[in-house]
């Protein structure tokens, strides 16, 4: 076996199968735009599920995202990154509120015509990238340079997710169409490995967290003597099945992981599913 595929395989491992998802930016964006073009003066300045963010201030979080995706990636300008011994998660809670609050300036009217402008940039920036080389860590699934797809896959779930904030914020119901659903549980069980990273468990431990159908999917980890990792196989001494609204939510920490567990079934391993309900796909330290 060759080193190249001997990478592959790691990575695979690691993160799972390539999951392309370039082909969904553009609708995405669309419907986020529709949704803020139909919202009333009112509406703006509803609080949101994002602590002491209104929804003007979480369109202006999505395009400070979508600036600094274009700045770091397509333009390689780094920008400024934490300071002396600042973890990673306060710096990124720092320079969030930093952007959102000098966004205060901007109307709603200019916020979605430089959505409108951004949105495009960026899927056309994933349209041209190497889905396979090695970009951006994503911490949350692992240390280290991620796939590109998955940095991608990444990007695509923080906009979903924000737009459910909106649509909840002013009244409106969230995502249910499973075609669209299905990439966005896909990216965060991606997870699942670095989920289990400190969990104690024999070699040869096989776990199968299961979403139910249509938006769902069945995804497989093994713990060998290097950790945890994906594996296809259809048996697993411990399953956890929760449904698909409870899995997006637990991901994103707009539930935690104790109010999960009255919404799973786990079979098998009680201690080891229950860790699998820590499961986060959002910024994390280490």
């Amino acid at each position: 076996m060759s080193d190249g595929r001997a990478d592959e395989a790691g990575l695979a491992r690691a993160f799972g199968p390539r999951l392309d998802v370039r082909d969904r930016f553009g609708p995405q964006r669309s419907g986020l735009l529709a949704t803020l073009r139909g919202l009333d003066g009112s509406e703006w300045t509803r609080p949101t599920a994002c602590p002491g963010w209104t929804v003007a201030d979480v369109a202006a979080h999505l395009l400070g995202t979508d600036l600094s995706r274009l700045a770091r990636t397509r333009d390689e300008h780094p920008g400024p990154g934490p300071a002396s011994g600042e973890p990673l998660t306060r710096f990124i809670d720092r320079h969030n509120a930093q952007w959102v609050e000098a966004a205060q300036r901007l109307s709603p009217r200019l916020l979605v015509e430089l959505l409108a402008w951004t949105g495009p940039q960026i899927a056309d920036l994933w349209a041209a990238a190497e889905l396979d080389a090695l970009g951006e860590e994503v911490s949350w699934a692992g240390p280290g340079a991620a796939p590109v797809w998955l940095d991608a896959a990444r990007d695509l779930t923080e906009v979903w997710v924000h737009h459910q904030q909106i649509w909840e914020a002013v009244g409106l119901p969230v995502e249910d169409d499973p075609a669209t659903l299905q990439p966005i549980l896909d990216t965060f069980l991606r997870a699942l490995p670095h989920t289990l990273a400190d969990t104690p468990a024999p070699a040869g431990s096989r776990l199968a967290f299961v979403v139910p159908e249509p938006a769902g999917g069945r995804w497989t980890v093994t713990r060998d003597t290097d950790g945890w990792g994906f594996e296809e196989r259809p048996e697993a001494g411990t399953s956890v099945t929760l449904d698909a609204d409870t899995t997006w939510r637990l991901a994103v920490r707009m539930t935690d992981p104790h109010t999960a567990r009255s919404h799973a079934r786990i079979d098998g391993d009680q201690r080891l599913g229950e860790a699998a309900l820590e499961l986060l796909a959002i910024i994390r330290e280490g």
